[in-house]
């Protein structure tokens, strides 16, 4: 691998209680954020940074706010910004059910949950956020505008290969980070920088989307909605065993890719707060997973660690937005 290459570590810093199915308002709790520190040995030890995407019940917490601050005093890295839209005011009645998604939520609605957000981050913590991922991975294009008239750089919301049905339109986004115009051709770039997901075998995806696209629609959705599990490969460590993240990541490099992308949410640091750690020894046996897999990582490639931020300044493709599905 080149020295081009980056290793981004993003953590969507957030409440508990967001895998129960229900989004209320007030947060039940942050106290999983203290946990934080937990990580520590990815900046110190492997020198690579990590990217702290902030939620708004995060702002409102001292507690959480110092242990934030203290990761950056003591460690380094980045503050961004996280949106979860149920429990970022202004709040707005619809007639539809938390979370309204991001194909109704209006645009003027985003830009102010967006504004509340991001000021809350730089009164709270004394920075302004320059990256941005958007809550469950609801990202459309017309939202993004808004990203870039509060300054944002960089986004990271969008997931290759996955695909939600009426969710937006993801699915061949390019593994690497690309520029993008939200605000037109004339008007500033923004870079996307997706989560590192590939195809098992290059162009498999674009096949799926074909075929999709073909099928009778339930069928169709069967294929894109199940591609995740036969024929994506990825390196993030809730949804993928160690040996697929070792293969992903070598068959990444193999084939050319500049960046791996990865995250998890800081709740799953917590014993209880996710499904899929209910005790602290699986926390554990989680954070050998990651410890195990950065080590080998840094030991049989040249990875560099990197910020969101850093990788605005290195060339990358511009592209166009993804339109909705059966247009890109």
């Amino acid at each position: 691998m080149s020295e081009s290459c980056r290793l981004i570590i993003s953590l969507d810093v957030e409440e508990e209680g967001l895998f129960s199915g229900t989004y209320p308002r007030i947060a039940p709790g942050v106290t999983n954020v203290a946990l934080l520190e937990r990580l520590a040995f990815l900046p110190d030890a492997l020198q690579l940074p990590l990217t702290y995407l902030i939620d708004y019940p995060v702002t409102q917490q001292d507690d959480a706010l110092r242990a934030v601050a203290g990761m950056m005093e003591r460690h380094g890295g980045e503050i961004g910004a996280h949106l979860h839209q149920w429990n970022t005011p202004p709040f707005v009645d619809m007639p539809w059910p938390e979370p309204v998604g991001s194909d109704k939520l209006p645009e003027e609605v985003f830009a102010a949950k967006l504004e509340t957000l991001t000021s809350a981050i730089e009164e709270r913590l004394g920075v302004r956020p320059q990256s941005f991922r958007m809550g469950r991975w609801d990202m459309r294009p017309r939202l993004l505008p808004a990203l870039a008239e509060e300054g944002y750089l960089v986004d990271s919301s969008f997931v290759p290969l996955r695909h939600v049905t009426n969710g937006p339109n993801h699915f061949l986004t390019p593994p690497d980070p690309f520029w993008m115009r939200p605000m037109g051709p004339d008007g500033p770039r923004m870079l996307e920088a997706p989560s590192t997901q590939i195809p098992l075998i290059p162009g498999l995806e674009r096949l799926a989307y074909g075929l999709a696209g073909v099928l009778p629609g339930h069928v169709g959705e069967t294929v894109l909605t199940g591609f995740k599990t036969w024929g994506a490969l990825g390196i993030n460590p809730v949804w993928m065993p160690l040996a697929t993240m070792k293969y992903a990541a070598a068959t990444h490099i193999k084939r050319g890719g500049r960046t791996l992308t990865m995250f998890w949410h800081s709740s799953e640091l917590l014993p209880g707060a996710s499904p899929h750690f209910p005790t602290q020894s699986h926390v554990d046996a989680f954070i050998d997973k990651i410890r195990t897999f950065a080590e080998w990582l840094t030991t049989k490639h040249t990875v560099r660690g990197a910020t969101f931020s850093d990788l605005v300044e290195l060339d990358w493709l511009e592209r166009e937005l993804p339109g909705e599905r059966g247009t890109q």
